[in-house]
């Protein structure tokens, strides 16, 4: 098992284009590190009998894994400004409605700059099917037992998908509000979707995510007069969290509050990717 996240080291996750049906070659979870994970155990575990008679100190392996994914998404976030392409990495608990707002939001603007999406789930093509029916590209990278998405992954997508510069990539994330939040993918930003339906204290019970948030988009708004869920309170919890966190309230069924999500997204575009596509 991984001890950062969880998630099983037998996990073969694979990338799949929609465009083409090709699926690529497996890509392991923690690429490359198999060796030195294994034999980082049998230290580990050699630390812990020291520390038990000598009280002496150990090496979390974890630290070596997420600083391997740092390095590959700070190549990512190259790879991106080289081509001025802004990637939003959207994250939320399964159920909050992120790929009907990456529907709404491909349909709205999709006729004002290239958008591509990754999709990441643990297995089916079902959500990069509903995204491929709006006509943007996409790339389904299944993570089989895998809990999130990883910067190695996330280049091995890019490179089946090939996004044009100057343009939009979204990044659909596994649902989870845990593990998406210690790996760094090379992205402009995370945008964390909570549903009025999920509960007010989400942030309190998953804070990492939303320190590490951007934006937050409370979704499903439309649904609220059916709930009991106390809007102000949810946001004093976000804020307490992370003070600086943005706030969009949206539904993205009834496209009520969409425009202002649309309009950040927009504001966070360099100049060159503002034409319109033919």
């Amino acid at each position: 098992m991984c001890m950062t996240c969880g998630c099983s080291d037998t996990a073969n996750p694979r990338v799949t284009n929609l465009q083409t049906g090709h699926t690529g070659e497996t890509i392991h979870m923690h690429s490359d590190h198999s060796h030195s994970h294994d034999a980082g155990h049998q230290h580990h575990k050699h630390e812990h009998d020291d520390h038990r008679h000598e009280h002496g100190t150990t090496v979390p392996i974890e630290q070596a894994i997420l600083a391997k994914n740092d390095r590959l998404a700070e190549r990512n976030r190259g790879w991106f400004l080289g081509r001025n392409i802004l990637a939003l990495n959207l994250v939320s608990s399964p159920g909050s409605g992120k790929t009907t707002l990456l529907e709404r939001t491909i349909q709205d603007l999709k006729h004002d700059i290239n958008i591509s999406v990754i999709e990441g789930d643990q297995e089916t093509l079902f959500d990069a099917e509903r995204i491929r029916k709006t006509g943007c590209p996409v790339v389904q990278i299944n993570t089989g037992a895998g809990c999130h998405l990883e910067a190695d992954m996330l280049a091995r997508g890019l490179e089946s998908l090939q996004p044009p510069s100057n343009s939009l990539v979204l990044i659909e994330n596994v649902g989870n509000l845990v593990c998406p939040a210690l790996f760094d993918l090379g992205e402009h930003a995370k945008v964390v979707i909570l549903s009025v339906t999920e509960g007010e204290d989400k942030p309190l019970k998953y804070p990492h995510m939303f320190q590490h948030a951007t934006i937050m988009i409370l979704n499903k708004i439309d649904l609220l007069p059916h709930l009991t869920f106390n809007v102000a309170q949810c946001l004093e919890f976000a804020h307490m969290v992370n003070p600086g966190l943005q706030v969009f309230q949206v539904s993205a069924t009834t496209g009520e509050g969409l425009q202002n999500w649309y309009d950040w997204v927009i504001s966070q575009i360099r100049p060159s990717n503002r034409q319109v596509v033919r």
